[in-house]
């Protein structure tokens, strides 16, 4: 008997979603991070773009929030805060002024060099936490979700 309350939708439960589990596993892994990177003065979307810029030269900017997954917009207020801080250039492709090339300044790589070794002792800690052989399955199983989602028709 339903005792007055309304009927549940047939959902799973809420402890069983995949994008409140990733959500979730995400806050977790960055608490690791954050504290270095504001002992820096990084935000976690200016890291990744820095990061994502180092070792790839220029990069177009629709390219570019694609690998920090960044909407355009909040990319664009991001890289004015980077530019005016000295970690990136910007200059317009000359045979479409429309789009935009970025890439890591000397001052980014700077930082980013200063900060990774405090970087990789998280990602050392996370490995001895979870398991070295855990964590590489886990970033191929993440790989394969996205490959599979994809897929046309998924």
């Amino acid at each position: 008997m339903n005792r007055g309350n309304p009927p549940q939708p047939p959902m799973r439960d809420f402890s069983r979603s995949l994008p409140m589990a990733l959500l979730t596993t995400r806050e977790a892994v960055m608490d690791r991070f954050r504290p270095s990177l504001r002992a820096f003065g990084v935000t976690e979307q200016h890291w990744r773009v820095l990061r994502a810029l180092y070792g790839r030269g220029k990069v177009e900017t629709g390219e570019l929030a694609g690998l920090c997954c960044l909407l355009n917009p909040s990319l664009s207020r991001i890289l004015k805060r980077l530019e005016a801080a000295g970690h990136v250039t910007r200059c317009r492709v000359p045979s479409d002024r429309r789009r935009t090339m970025v890439a890591i300044a000397p001052a980014g790589r700077a930082l980013l060099e200063r900060r990774a070794p405090f970087s990789e002792a998280e990602y050392h800690a996370i490995e001895e936490a979870f398991g070295k052989q855990r964590l590489a399955a886990l970033y191929e199983t993440l790989e394969d979700l996205r490959k599979a989602l994809e897929e046309p028709g998924c």
